[in-house]
C-alpha cells in the first residue's frame, strides 16, 4: 500500500486544524512584535498586516519600535496590494518620529506607493501630486539623505507624466478647434516642464493654435523662442522657416553737396 496519499491527507488535516492567526491573543507588545516579524518573514501578509496594525496602535508614541513597526506595516500592505493604505502608513513614520533613521525612508516609500496608483498620464493626477509632495518633503527635511537621488529620479518621472497629461489635454482641445483652451495647456507644458520630452511638441502645437486664430505676433515671438530652444530642429524650421537676418537702422543720408 502506498503511504503517500495517507501522509498527504494527514498533512492537510493538520493544516486545517491549525488555529487561524489572531493578533488579539498576545498579551504583551514584545510578544506581538516578535509574532508580527515572524508572520512578515514568512510572507503571510494578511497576518502581518493584522499584527502590525494592532502593534502600531498599542505602542506608546515615543517607543523606539514604533517607526520600525510602521515601516513593516507599510511593506505588508504593499505586498497585499493596498498602496493607498501603505502610503498613509509610511507617512506616519515622519509624523510620529521625524528624527528617526527611518523617517526619510518612510517619505520615499510613501511617495512610491502614491506614484504606483497613478497608472497612466491620462488618468487623474491626484496621486501623482501626493507623490510629488512626499518627495519634496523628503528633499526639504533631509538634505543629506542618501535617498535623495532616488527621489530626484522619481520627481523627473513625475514631471514627464505631468507634462504628457497637459500636452494630451491641449492636443484634445486643438483637434476640436477649442484653440484658447489648447493654448493654456501647451503654455503650461512649456512653462512648468521645459525639459520634458513633450516640450518641443507643445511649442509646435502652440504655434499651430496661434496660426489657426491668426495671432501673428504671438506666433512670431514663439518662433523666436523655438529657434533658441531647438536651433537645429527640422520640425521647427518647417513650422517657422529660417530666422530672418537682423536689420539695422537705415543709413543716414549723405550730406548735401556744397
Amino acid at each position: 500500500m502506498n503511504p503517500r496519499p495517507i501522509i498527504f491527507a494527514l498533512l492537510l488535516l493538520a493544516a486545517a486544524c491549525k488555529p487561524a492567526f489572531n493578533a488579539g491573543r498576545f498579551t504583551s507588545t514584545d510578544d506581538l512584535y516578535r509574532a508580527a516579524m515572524v508572520e512578515y518573514n514568512a510572507r503571510r501578509w494578511e497576518n502581518a498586516v493584522q499584527a502590525f496594525e494592532r502593534l502600531t496602535t498599542e505602542l506608546p508614541p515615543r517607543d523606539p519600535r514604533l517607526p520600525t513597526a510602521l515601516f513593516y506595516f507599510g511593506r505588508s500592505q504593499v505586498e497585499r496590494g493596498d498602496n493607498l493604505l501603505a502610503a498613509k502608513t509610511y507617512s506616519r513614520i515622519y509624523e510620529a518620529a521625524p528624527q528617526d533613521t527611518l523617517a526619510d525612508d518612510g517619505l520615499l516609500e510613501s511617495g512610491l506607493a502614491y506614484q504606483r496608483m497613478w497608472r497612466k498620464p491620462v488618468l487623474d493626477a491626484q496621486y501623482g501630486d501626493y507623490a510629488l509632495t512626499q518627495y519634496q518633503l523628503l528633499q526639504g527635511a533631509f538634505p543629506a539623505s542618501p535617498l535623495l537621488p532616488r527621489a530626484a529620479t522619481q520627481i523627473a518621472t513625475l514631471d514627464e507624466w505631468f507634462a504628457a497629461k497637459d500636452y494630451q489635454t491641449g492636443y484634445h482641445y486643438l483637434r476640436r478647434k477649442a484653440y484658447d483652451s489648447a493654448i493654456i495647456y501647451f503654455k503650461d507644458v512649456i512653462r512648468l516642464h521645459p525639459t520634458a520630452p513633450t516640450a518641443k511638441g507643445a511649442y509646435l502645437r502652440l504655434h499651430e493654435a496661434y496660426t489657426a486664430i491668426n495671432y501673428k505676433d504671438d506666433a512670431r515671438d514663439l518662433c523666436d523662442g523655438m529657434r533658441k530652444a531647438f536651433p537645429a530642429d527640422r520640425e521647427v524650421r518647417e513650422s517657422c522657416g529660417a530666422a530672418s537676418a537682423a536689420v539695422g537702422p537705415p543709413a543716414a543720408p549723405p550730406p548735401p553737396q556744397q
